[in-house]
């Protein structure tokens, strides 16, 4: 979940929207803090605040919003939104062990100089990766049989772009479905962080696409042979989204609806859209 794929429009959204979407974002800024530590926040991602949205409207459980100050600057004043459950604290350890299993690949697929600073951050990663492995041992499971999957995926004579976006959709998809609270609902959830998943994992081989072949690492869109690669990675990017919406409608969440809604109708098409015909995107201010 450290793609950073996950984003919303910000000039499709109302005022009050983009302060609640910024309020959620600072508030697992700040979690991530207090949980871990103040070099965790650095692995703050658009993706994990989706997440953290998502669970908050799923148990309804925000309390409102409060005025604060930012961690990193303590000049610049902003807002927290206030949660009665374990939202956050469930994205911070999501946002860690992502992070530390992103660091581990960058440390196999990385150049000289990124394996140097991934040898320097990775111990203390490894430190706070086992706290949040042992207060949400579930998501550590998830996201390691993910990455095992992957390798082996990727590594396959078969290795295509259903064989290897299947891991992370299946990854997605598992850690959804536990906030379920019937069978209906994780079946609903599962369908939903299968294909989002899906369609993460693709939008990221088409992005980093140029860069690989460049650097002779895997990529599965290295493997078509057709005339058109746009029309084809647009074909199968669309298909994973209309069907990641399909079950989004039948979530049907109440709280930060709007947010959500965003994301799903205007944020991610217009990512994906960026992405593959190589645009410039509208800017969302990195640190909100």
């Amino acid at each position: 979940m450290v793609f950073g794929y996950l984003q919303v429009q910000k000039s499709e959204l109302l005022v009050r929207e983009w302060e609640a979407y910024k309020s959620v974002y600072c508030g697992l800024c700040r979690q991530l803090g207090k949980d871990y530590s103040f070099l965790t926040r650095l692995a703050l991602s658009y993706d994990c605040t989706f997440y953290t949205i998502l669970l908050m409207s799923l148990e309804r459980s925000c309390t409102g919003f409060s005025d604060g100050r930012c961690r990193f600057n303590p000049l610049k004043k902003c807002k927290y939104a206030s949660c009665e459950s374990d939202s956050y604290s469930k994205s911070s350890a999501l946002t860690v062990i992502t992070a530390y299993y992103k660091l581990r690949d960058d440390l196999i697929d990385g150049g000289f100089f990124k394996k140097l600073g991934v040898r320097l951050i990775l111990p203390f990663f490894g430190h706070w990766h086992k706290k949040a492995a042992a207060r949400y041992p579930e998501l550590e499971e998830t996201v390691s049989k993910m990455m095992e999957a992957q390798n082996k995926a990727e590594n396959s004579e078969n290795a295509g772009i259903d064989l290897c976006a299947d891991p992370t959709a299946e990854m997605l998809g598992s850690i959804l479905s536990l906030e379920g609270k019937d069978e209906i609902q994780k079946r609903v959830l599962y369908e939903f962080g299968y294909h989002l998943g899906r369609w993460i994992y693709l939008i990221d081989a088409a992005d980093d696409l140029e860069k690989d072949i460049k650097k002779d690492n895997f990529n599965p869109f290295r493997s078509y042979s057709g005339e058109n690669l746009k029309e084809y990675q647009t074909s199968v990017l669309n298909q994973s989204l209309a069907r990641a919406f399909d079950a989004y409608n039948l979530i049907n969440p109440v709280d930060f609806k709007g947010i959500l809604d965003n994301m799903m109708l205007y944020g991610f098409p217009s990512k994906q859209n960026t992405v593959v015909n190589g645009l410039q995107e509208e800017k969302n201010d990195k640190s909100v």
